[in-house]
């Protein structure tokens, strides 16, 4: 915690208003429709919610086909089948560890050249860096399509001078207890437009019409946040420059301490990008650092010290086995999972924890 999130939280029971509305709600929104640099922002229950809620607006139904990155966690994935949709997965760059440019343009002539154009594209922000969306977004724009920035690990940072979240026609956040920062669960759903903003949250809450009697037109689902949680939000958020300025002094310390181990590379940063560095991640060479990403794992483990792999690819999940995989020239999103590991990056480790990491490392050599 930040310190300033009992403030806002009694300010909702002095007030009466714990349920999802209320002024904590508004705030909370506010102040990511400040920070992120767009025009709305509705609070919802998680990050999943708001890419649902994304691809509703988007008018993604069954049938349709939706572009989405493959080396993510399934929370950005599995909406594309809530909606009975078709997921196509598209490979990484080693650039970026995002979404590959060149695999996306093929999967564009591909699915163009079927008459199958996707109704979205949603592009993940993968452990805090912004994808090529430069790119990424020349090629949605050139075949009219929409582009979901999955910006739930990358709140604080930036790309070519935009805040992440803000690129795409729509930006979702998490705020799950995991993240740079927490309402202990929840989520936002930001976006330039404001009818589809009205619509979304209209959306989320039953999609209950104006009437006296409970009536519905709209199948609605129950994705509001409390004024509680947003409460919480809000004192986060006068801390999340501190945030990213630790994580990224964590990854700072890592690197520089850990460099001189041959094969092992840390997760690039674009340049004109500053990611947040919400996870320290890497690769390791096992043929040149004579250890492997799982040797690091279980030894860590054997100190109680948690680390864990990078995200296995959806086109390696059960789940997701026979949908369409798009790559470039080789299963990059295979290669980091293959070979990856995240290290520990909490904002509260402490110096003494992060040397003793280091240490455990480095007696692997």
């Amino acid at each position: 915690m930040g310190g300033d999130e009992l403030d806002f939280i009694n300010q909702a029971f002095e007030q009466n208003w714990i349920a999802p509305l209320g002024e904590n709600v508004t705030g909370f929104e506010n102040d990511i429709k400040a920070y992120v640099g767009v025009n709305e922002a509705l609070a919802v229950s998680s990050g999943t919610a708001a890419i649902h809620l994304a691809l509703i607006e988007s008018e993604v139904g069954v049938g349709d086909i939706v572009f989405c990155s493959s080396l993510t966690f399934c929370a950005t994935s599995n909406p594309i089948l809530y909606q009975g949709a078709t997921p196509v997965l598209i490979d990484s760059e080693l650039d970026s560890w995002n979404m590959s440019p060149n695999a996306l343009e093929k999967a564009f002539e591909k699915y163009a050249a079927k008459g199958q154009l996707p109704k979205a594209v949603i592009v993940v922000n993968l452990y805090g860096q912004s994808a090529q969306l430069d790119k990424i977004k020349a090629l949605c724009d050139q075949y009219k399509v929409i582009l979901i920035e999955d910006a739930a690990e990358s709140l604080g940072s930036e790309y070519q001078g935009a805040m992440s979240g803000s690129l795409g026609d729509y930006g979702i956040f998490s705020f799950n207890g995991n993240k740079i920062i927490t309402t202990s669960g929840g989520g936002m759903l930001v976006t330039h437009s404001k009818s589809n903003r009205d619509h979304a949250l209209f959306l989320s809450t039953q999609a209950r019409d104006k009437a006296l009697h409970y009536q519905h037109s709209e199948l609605g689902y129950n994705y509001r946040l409390s004024n509680i949680s947003a409460g919480i939000g809000r004192g986060q958020m006068k801390v999340l420059d501190k945030r990213v300025e630790r994580r990224r002094a964590i990854f700072d310390k890592y690197q520089r301490e850990l460099s001189n181990i041959e094969g092992l590379e840390f997760q690039p940063e674009l340049k004109d990008s500053k990611s947040n560095r919400w996870l320290t991640a890497l690769t390791i060479d096992e043929s040149k650092a004579g250890f492997s990403a799982n040797d690091i794992i279980h030894k860590l483990d054997e100190a109680n010290i948690e680390a864990r792999p990078v995200w296995k690819p959806m086109h390696l999940q059960p789940l997701y086995k026979d949908y369409d995989f798009i790559f470039d020239h080789e299963d990059n999103a295979k290669f980091l999972f293959d070979h990856g590991v995240c290290l520990p990056s909490g904002s509260d480790m402490t110096e003494a924890q992060q040397d003793k990491v280091i240490a455990i490392i480095k007696e692997l050599k």
